[in-house]
């Protein structure tokens, strides 16, 4: 079933005010809060994240009803790399060195705004190429 893809984009913007405030402060607990974000929206797609409920009850019934549909499963990929780039960023602060946990947080912050401001789902361009690819292979 296709998803409205204003929820995605709103998560993306949730997602980059998060990050962003991550760097600014260093706080590993935010960046911790956003990679089990992430999880979440990787392990049951962005309807079931933390911020696609959000989006579902209290943003979605104020505005009118979707025009564009999308399917899930780009934005659950997107999800994936977000995790794994907070996952990256999170052993960088917890373990060292720093500067790799700045550079992962500062990855997602980039792509997460990228789909906030203008639209463009960098995870989700990504699992179109990584299809072609393997329909290519097989």
């Amino acid at each position: 079933m296709d998803i409205d893809v204003r929820g995605p984009r709103f998560g993306a913007a949730v997602t980059s005010v998060v990050l962003a405030v991550t760097l600014i402060t260093g706080s590993v607990w935010l960046l911790a809060w956003q990679t089990l974000a992430f999880a979440l929206g990787t392990a049951g797609g962005v309807t079931r994240s933390p911020y696609g409920w959000v989006f579902r009850k209290a943003v979605r019934p104020r505005l009118g009803p979707p025009t564009e549909f999308e399917p899930p499963e780009p934005p659950r990929f997107a999800q994936a790399v977000g995790l794994a780039f907070a996952a990256v960023g999170l052993i960088g602060w917890i373990v060292g060195p720093a500067w790799l946990g700045s550079a992962a947080t500062a990855c997602a912050l980039g792509a997460a705004f990228l789909n906030a401001a203008f639209g463009y789902c960098l995870g989700c361009e990504m699992y179109l190429v990584v299809r072609r690819v393997t329909v290519r292979a097989k």
